[in-house]
Protein backbone atom coordinates (compact mmCIF):
# COMPACT_ATOMS: atom_id res chain seq x y z
CA UNK A 1 0.00 0.00 0.00
CA UNK A 2 1.77 3.06 -1.21
CA UNK A 3 1.35 6.76 -0.79
CA UNK A 4 2.17 9.82 -2.80
CA UNK A 5 3.94 11.82 -0.15
CA UNK A 6 6.44 13.13 -2.67
CA UNK A 7 10.18 13.43 -2.24
CA UNK A 8 10.04 14.68 1.34
CA UNK A 9 10.57 18.33 0.52
CA UNK A 10 8.94 20.55 3.09
CA UNK A 11 6.04 22.76 2.13
CA UNK A 12 6.34 26.52 2.20
CA UNK A 13 4.30 26.81 5.40
CA UNK A 14 2.30 29.75 4.11
CA UNK A 15 -0.73 28.54 6.02
CA UNK A 16 -3.39 29.51 3.49
CA UNK A 17 -6.55 27.64 4.43
CA UNK A 18 -7.22 26.80 0.79
CA UNK A 19 -3.59 26.10 -0.07
CA UNK A 20 -2.39 22.70 -1.16
CA UNK A 21 0.97 21.01 -1.50
CA UNK A 22 3.22 22.42 -4.15
CA UNK A 23 5.43 20.29 -6.38
CA UNK A 24 7.30 17.76 -4.27
CA UNK A 25 5.66 18.82 -1.02
CA UNK A 26 4.50 16.25 1.49
CA UNK A 27 0.85 15.54 1.94
CA UNK A 28 -0.73 16.32 5.29
CA UNK A 29 -3.07 14.08 7.27
CA UNK A 30 -5.28 14.97 10.22
CA UNK A 31 -6.30 12.07 12.48
CA UNK A 32 -8.81 12.60 15.28
CA UNK A 33 -8.82 10.57 18.48
CA UNK A 34 -5.14 9.95 17.79
CA UNK A 35 -3.82 9.83 21.33
CA UNK A 36 -4.00 6.05 21.60
CA UNK A 37 -5.57 2.92 20.15
CA UNK A 38 -6.76 2.93 16.55
CA UNK A 39 -6.08 6.62 16.04
CA UNK A 40 -2.49 6.32 17.18
CA UNK A 41 -1.94 3.26 14.97
CA UNK A 42 -3.39 5.06 11.95
CA UNK A 43 -1.27 8.15 12.60
CA UNK A 44 1.85 5.99 12.92
CA UNK A 45 1.12 4.18 9.65
CA UNK A 46 0.57 7.39 7.70
CA UNK A 47 3.68 8.93 9.20
CA UNK A 48 5.77 5.92 8.16
CA UNK A 49 4.46 6.35 4.62
CA UNK A 50 5.90 9.86 4.55
CA UNK A 51 2.92 12.07 5.34
CA UNK A 52 3.03 14.89 7.81
CA UNK A 53 0.50 13.96 10.45
CA UNK A 54 -1.51 16.15 12.80
CA UNK A 55 -2.75 14.15 15.78
CA UNK A 56 -5.83 15.56 17.46
CA UNK A 57 -7.13 14.37 20.82
CA UNK A 58 -8.85 15.88 23.82
CA UNK A 59 -6.18 14.40 26.13
CA UNK A 60 -3.28 16.77 25.61
CA UNK A 61 -0.68 14.81 27.57
CA UNK A 62 -1.45 11.55 25.78
CA UNK A 63 -1.44 13.00 22.28
CA UNK A 64 1.77 14.91 22.95
CA UNK A 65 3.46 11.73 24.14
CA UNK A 66 2.23 9.78 21.11
CA UNK A 67 3.47 12.51 18.76
CA UNK A 68 6.93 12.45 20.35
CA UNK A 69 7.07 8.67 20.02
CA UNK A 70 6.32 8.95 16.30
CA UNK A 71 8.79 11.75 15.66
CA UNK A 72 11.05 12.82 18.54
CA UNK A 73 12.06 15.93 16.63
CA UNK A 74 8.39 16.82 15.99
CA UNK A 75 9.28 17.89 12.47
CA UNK A 76 6.71 15.73 10.74
CA UNK A 77 4.00 15.54 13.40
CA UNK A 78 1.83 18.03 15.21
CA UNK A 79 0.00 17.35 18.48
CA UNK A 80 -3.32 19.16 18.80
CA UNK A 81 -5.46 19.30 21.92
CA UNK A 82 -9.14 19.73 21.16
CA UNK A 83 -12.42 18.02 21.92
CA UNK A 84 -14.28 17.16 18.71
CA UNK A 85 -17.50 18.15 20.52
CA UNK A 86 -16.27 21.77 20.45
CA UNK A 87 -16.75 23.05 16.91
CA UNK A 88 -14.83 26.26 17.56
CA UNK A 89 -11.85 24.38 19.00
CA UNK A 90 -11.86 21.99 16.05
CA UNK A 91 -11.91 24.89 13.59
CA UNK A 92 -8.97 26.47 15.40
CA UNK A 93 -7.08 23.16 15.27
CA UNK A 94 -7.61 22.81 11.52
CA UNK A 95 -6.40 26.39 11.08
CA UNK A 96 -3.30 25.52 13.11
CA UNK A 97 -2.55 22.63 10.77
CA UNK A 98 -2.92 24.95 7.77
CA UNK A 99 -0.66 27.50 9.42
CA UNK A 100 2.02 24.95 10.20
CA UNK A 101 1.95 23.15 6.83
CA UNK A 102 -1.16 23.46 4.66
CA UNK A 103 -4.81 22.40 4.91
CA UNK A 104 -5.11 18.62 5.31
CA UNK A 105 -5.04 16.43 2.20
CA UNK A 106 -6.23 13.43 4.24
CA UNK A 107 -8.80 13.49 7.04
CA UNK A 108 -9.38 10.47 9.26
CA UNK A 109 -12.48 10.88 11.44
CA UNK A 110 -11.67 8.39 14.19
CA UNK A 111 -12.67 10.07 17.48
CA UNK A 112 -15.45 8.18 19.22
CA UNK A 113 -17.17 7.69 22.55
CA UNK A 114 -18.97 4.65 23.94
CA UNK A 115 -21.32 4.38 26.92
CA UNK A 116 -22.60 0.92 27.76
CA UNK A 117 -26.10 0.37 29.06
CA UNK A 118 -29.65 -0.44 28.13
CA UNK A 119 -31.40 1.62 25.48
CA UNK A 120 -34.15 2.19 28.07
CA UNK A 121 -31.74 3.91 30.44
CA UNK A 122 -30.13 6.41 28.08
CA UNK A 123 -30.85 9.98 29.13
CA UNK A 124 -31.45 12.52 26.39
CA UNK A 125 -28.41 14.56 27.38
CA UNK A 126 -26.24 11.46 27.15
CA UNK A 127 -27.80 10.57 23.79
CA UNK A 128 -27.01 14.03 22.42
CA UNK A 129 -23.47 13.93 23.78
CA UNK A 130 -22.63 10.58 22.20
CA UNK A 131 -24.19 11.62 18.89
CA UNK A 132 -22.16 14.83 18.96
CA UNK A 133 -18.87 13.02 19.45
CA UNK A 134 -19.48 10.18 17.02
CA UNK A 135 -21.54 11.79 14.26
CA UNK A 136 -21.70 15.58 14.40
CA UNK A 137 -17.89 15.76 14.57
CA UNK A 138 -17.71 13.97 11.22
CA UNK A 139 -19.95 16.62 9.68
CA UNK A 140 -17.97 19.48 11.22
CA UNK A 141 -14.52 18.22 10.34
CA UNK A 142 -15.41 17.08 6.83
CA UNK A 143 -16.92 20.45 5.98
CA UNK A 144 -13.83 22.21 7.33
CA UNK A 145 -11.31 20.03 5.49
CA UNK A 146 -13.09 19.03 2.29
CA UNK A 147 -13.46 22.58 0.98
CA UNK A 148 -9.71 23.06 0.43
CA UNK A 149 -9.45 19.48 -0.90
CA UNK A 150 -12.16 20.26 -3.45
CA UNK A 151 -10.44 23.47 -4.53
CA UNK A 152 -7.12 21.78 -5.21
CA UNK A 153 -8.70 18.71 -6.83
CA UNK A 154 -7.43 15.97 -4.53
CA UNK A 155 -8.35 14.67 -1.10
CA UNK A 156 -9.16 11.65 1.01
CA UNK A 157 -11.68 11.42 3.84
CA UNK A 158 -11.84 8.17 5.81
CA UNK A 159 -14.54 7.77 8.46
CA UNK A 160 -14.32 5.13 11.17
CA UNK A 161 -17.71 3.49 11.59
CA UNK A 162 -18.29 0.14 13.32
CA UNK A 163 -19.86 -3.28 13.02
CA UNK A 164 -22.31 -1.94 15.62
CA UNK A 165 -23.47 0.63 13.09
CA UNK A 166 -24.29 -2.17 10.66
CA UNK A 167 -25.92 -4.65 13.01
CA UNK A 168 -27.33 -2.44 15.77
CA UNK A 169 -25.15 -3.79 18.54
CA UNK A 170 -25.75 -2.54 22.06
CA UNK A 171 -22.51 -3.42 23.85
CA UNK A 172 -21.13 0.06 23.24
CA UNK A 173 -24.54 1.70 23.62
CA UNK A 174 -27.53 2.10 21.32
CA UNK A 175 -26.60 5.75 20.76
CA UNK A 176 -23.12 4.67 19.64
CA UNK A 177 -24.63 2.23 17.15
CA UNK A 178 -27.06 4.82 15.84
CA UNK A 179 -24.31 7.37 15.41
CA UNK A 180 -22.07 4.90 13.58
CA UNK A 181 -24.94 4.01 11.26
CA UNK A 182 -25.28 7.73 10.62
CA UNK A 183 -21.60 7.89 9.74
CA UNK A 184 -22.20 5.37 6.95
CA UNK A 185 -25.00 7.49 5.50
CA UNK A 186 -23.03 10.72 5.83
CA UNK A 187 -20.08 9.05 4.09
CA UNK A 188 -22.26 8.43 1.03
CA UNK A 189 -23.63 11.97 1.03
CA UNK A 190 -20.17 13.54 1.07
CA UNK A 191 -18.86 11.00 -1.44
CA UNK A 192 -21.49 12.07 -3.99
CA UNK A 193 -20.86 15.75 -3.35
CA UNK A 194 -17.08 15.50 -3.68
CA UNK A 195 -16.56 12.81 -6.33
CA UNK A 196 -16.37 15.28 -9.26
CA UNK A 197 -13.50 17.09 -7.56
CA UNK A 198 -11.05 14.23 -7.02
CA UNK A 199 -11.97 13.84 -3.36
CA UNK A 200 -12.95 10.38 -2.13
CA UNK A 201 -14.92 9.64 1.03
CA UNK A 202 -15.05 6.12 2.45
CA UNK A 203 -15.90 4.36 5.69
CA UNK A 204 -14.12 1.60 7.57
CA UNK A 205 -16.25 -0.61 9.83
CA UNK A 206 -14.20 -2.68 12.29
CA UNK A 207 -15.52 -5.24 14.72
CA UNK A 208 -13.74 -5.66 18.07
CA UNK A 209 -10.11 -4.52 17.82
CA UNK A 210 -7.53 -5.04 20.56
CA UNK A 211 -7.10 -1.50 21.83
CA UNK A 212 -6.61 -0.08 25.34
CA UNK A 213 -10.34 0.70 25.47
CA UNK A 214 -11.21 -2.94 24.73
CA UNK A 215 -8.63 -4.22 27.21
CA UNK A 216 -10.34 -2.14 29.89
CA UNK A 217 -13.39 -4.40 29.54
CA UNK A 218 -11.39 -7.21 31.18
CA UNK A 219 -9.81 -10.48 30.07
CA UNK A 220 -13.05 -12.46 30.29
CA UNK A 221 -14.90 -10.04 28.05
CA UNK A 222 -12.07 -10.00 25.52
CA UNK A 223 -11.94 -13.81 25.44
CA UNK A 224 -15.69 -14.01 25.05
CA UNK A 225 -15.66 -11.56 22.18
CA UNK A 226 -12.90 -13.50 20.41
CA UNK A 227 -14.95 -16.72 20.55
CA UNK A 228 -17.78 -15.07 18.63
CA UNK A 229 -15.52 -14.06 15.73
CA UNK A 230 -15.04 -16.65 12.96
CA UNK A 231 -11.26 -16.10 12.72
CA UNK A 232 -11.03 -16.69 16.49
CA UNK A 233 -9.41 -13.48 17.58
CA UNK A 234 -9.86 -9.74 17.85
CA UNK A 235 -8.50 -7.45 15.19
CA UNK A 236 -5.18 -5.64 15.47
CA UNK A 237 -4.91 -1.85 15.23
CA UNK A 238 -2.20 -2.29 12.59
CA UNK A 239 -4.66 -4.16 10.36
CA UNK A 240 -7.18 -1.33 10.47
CA UNK A 241 -4.38 1.21 9.95
CA UNK A 242 -3.23 -0.64 6.82
CA UNK A 243 -6.72 -0.44 5.33
CA UNK A 244 -6.98 3.27 6.14
CA UNK A 245 -3.57 3.83 4.55
CA UNK A 246 -4.77 2.25 1.31
CA UNK A 247 -7.85 4.47 1.26
CA UNK A 248 -5.59 7.49 1.80
CA UNK A 249 -3.38 6.56 -1.15
CA UNK A 250 -3.30 7.63 -4.77
CA UNK A 251 -4.30 4.12 -5.81
CA UNK A 252 -7.67 4.44 -4.05
CA UNK A 253 -8.90 7.20 -6.35
CA UNK A 254 -11.58 5.00 -7.93
CA UNK A 255 -13.06 4.01 -4.57
CA UNK A 256 -15.61 6.30 -2.98
CA UNK A 257 -18.82 6.04 -0.99
CA UNK A 258 -17.85 2.53 0.11
CA UNK A 259 -17.86 0.83 3.49
CA UNK A 260 -14.99 -1.56 4.13
CA UNK A 261 -15.67 -4.37 6.58
CA UNK A 262 -12.77 -5.50 8.75
CA UNK A 263 -14.35 -7.84 11.27
CA UNK A 264 -12.84 -11.32 11.09
CA UNK A 265 -15.93 -12.68 9.37
CA UNK A 266 -18.42 -11.42 11.95
CA UNK A 267 -20.51 -9.74 9.26
CA UNK A 268 -20.44 -11.24 5.77
CA UNK A 269 -22.34 -9.83 2.81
Amino acid sequence: MSDTAGDGTAGDGTGAATGGPGPGAQRVALVTGAGRGLGAAIAARLHRLGLRVALLDRDGDTVARTARELDPGLGGVLALTADVDDAAAVEAAVAEVAGRWHAPDVLVNNAARTVSGSVWDIGLAEWDSVMTTNLRSVLVLTRLCAGPMRERGWGRVINLSSLAGQQGGTLAGAHYSAAKAGVLALTKVFARELAPYGVTVNAVAPAAVRTPAVDELGAAAVAGAAKSIPVGRLGRPSEVAALVAYLASEEAGYVTGATFDINGGSHMR
